[in-house]
């Protein structure tokens, strides 16, 4: 392939229409730059942008890359492959972007997730708020890395719900172990009464289980499980 050849090509089609290289630019929204390289041989176009020069100046893709005219209309074929080409690439492309930014989304969930548990004490509610918080970051993050590998959407929801399901679980087992081994209030926690019959105790709900606080605040403190 001949970029010269190709760059001195491209010059006498632009000025077949009459165009300055800046106006050509605009016409295909690229840089006056770009086009001052190709017609100099110093760079080409890409696929996609050769199947739209071959639309804007009339003649086939091989007549572009031959750098000579030879036919008066462009080959269907030949312009329909370079279509799904420039199609396969963009979605190529777009694939791995999604990817990349899943990838991205996943890790600062978990990050999220690990400083909350980390940072706020277990009678915190803010610690439960920003694992929720994390655990959307890393689910969102998940159906975007999955998007691109899983074609029927029916079951990337299914494997969405799967992970929402793993995550409730575990912060469900991490609360119990808390109690159990720790005596530390539950994080996630949807309840928690006072009783003015028993003042030295507060009652945490959570969905599996409740747990009894007593003497909160105290040395005496000490949380349990009831049934």
């Amino acid at each position: 392939m001949d970029q010269i050849k190709i760059g001195i090509f491209l010059k006498e089609l632009r000025k077949e229409k009459k165009l300055t290289q800046e106006q050509l630019a605009e016409k295909l929204n690229v840089s006056g730059r770009t086009v001052s390289r190709w017609e100099t041989g110093s760079n080409m176009p890409d696929i996609g942008m050769l199947v739209e020069m071959a639309d804007f100046f009339d003649v086939s893709i091989p007549e572009i890359v031959s750098g000579e005219r030879k036919s008066e209309n462009m080959n269907k074929e030949t312009r329909d492959t370079a279509v799904a080409m420039a199609e396969y690439g963009r979605n190529a492309v777009k694939k791995g972007k999604q990817k990349a930014i899943g990838i991205l989304m996943s890790a600062f969930g978990i990050f999220i997730i690990v400083s909350a548990l980390s940072i706020f004490p277990s009678d915190s509610s803010w610690g439960s708020i920003y694992s929720v918080l994390g655990s959307i970051f890393l689910v969102a993050g998940i159906y975007l890395i999955i998007r691109p590998v899983v074609a029927k959407r029916g079951l990337r929801i299914l494997t969405v719900l799967g992970c929402v399901c793993l995550l409730f679980g575990a912060f469900a087992l991490s609360d119990y172990i808390a109690v159990k081994q720790f005596s530390q209030v539950p994080r996630f926690r949807y309840a928690t009464s006072y009783d003015s019959r028993y003042p030295d105790q507060l009652v945490h709900k959570t969905i599996f289980f409740t747990a009894v606080q007593k003497n909160p605040g105290t040395e005496n403190e000490k949380v349990f499980i009831v049934k």
